[in-house]
């Protein structure tokens, strides 16, 4: 039996991980799919205030409320910013780190210094029209993250969440060795690809790092969980 913690990306929630959950559980894993704040069920806790420190925050205080050890600790886009400074924090009770089409950023940078230039200032630019402090759901979103299939499509977009803007600019700080000590696994998803990502897949291997694909769009967990959840699975054996 493994233990799993798997965290959403920007505009979901714990929700999302609700088949891949499922599927590791009937294998007998011990799985936590926590919702970030301001997020998901979440979403009445959304506040200027609400940074990337906030989730931090909420997934420090799990693995530690529930005193979790040999954690595989899955990162789904957004949340793959986290990495660092959650390997500095709490690196004893992690057995290690997947990056599910995930962002990476190194000391010092936000999630908007390592989207494309052209993406931030958009993202920017929207934010800007609206209230100036979150960036507002749209089902535009599943065309990005190639989600096709229209009964998913129409179970998702109701459910995406607008994503404050200190989530994207708040910079993380970390010492990188603190990452260096723990197995890391980078899991592309190629059907679609997300350009914005590449980078980071090729960054991956150039590390060294363990490296899978998977024939889906962004949004793994939801358009093709059962290939997702056996991914981790296999993960976690090795």
């Amino acid at each position: 039996m493994a233990t799993f913690v798997l965290v959403h990306g920007a505009m979901h929630g714990g929700w999302a991980w609700r088949e891949v959950r499922a599927r590791l559980q009937r294998a007998g894993h011990l799985v936590f799919t926590p919702t970030l704040t301001g997020q998901g069920e979440r979403r009445q806790s959304l506040t200027p205030s609400v940074g990337v420190e906030t989730h931090l925050a909420d997934l420090t205080e799990l693995l530690w409320f529930e005193d979790l050890r040999e954690v595989h600790l899955v990162l789904h886009s957004y949340a793959g910013i986290l990495a660092g400074p959650l390997a500095q924090r709490a690196g004893d009770r992690l057995a290690g780190l997947v990056f599910l089409g995930a962002f990476l950023a190194g000391p010092g940078q936000s999630l908007l210094d390592v989207e494309p230039a052209e993406t931030a200032a958009r993202y920017r630019r929207t934010v800007a029209a609206g209230d100036g402090w979150r960036l507002p759901a749209s089902p535009d979103f599943l065309d990005l993250w190639g989600v096709t299939d229209p009964d998913l499509r129409a179970w998702v977009a109701p459910r995406l969440t607008d994503f404050p803007l200190r989530c994207q600019t708040d910079r993380v700080d970390h010492d990188p060795s603190a990452l260096d000590r723990i197995r890391k696994v980078y899991v592309r998803h190629t059907a679609p690809p997300l350009p914005s990502l590449t980078g980071f897949y090729e960054q991956a291997l150039a590390a060294g790092w363990e490296t899978y694909d998977l024939p889906c769009g962004h949004d793994m967990m939801l358009a093709a969980p059962e290939a997702t959840a056996d991914l981790l699975s296999r993960i976690a054996g090795g």
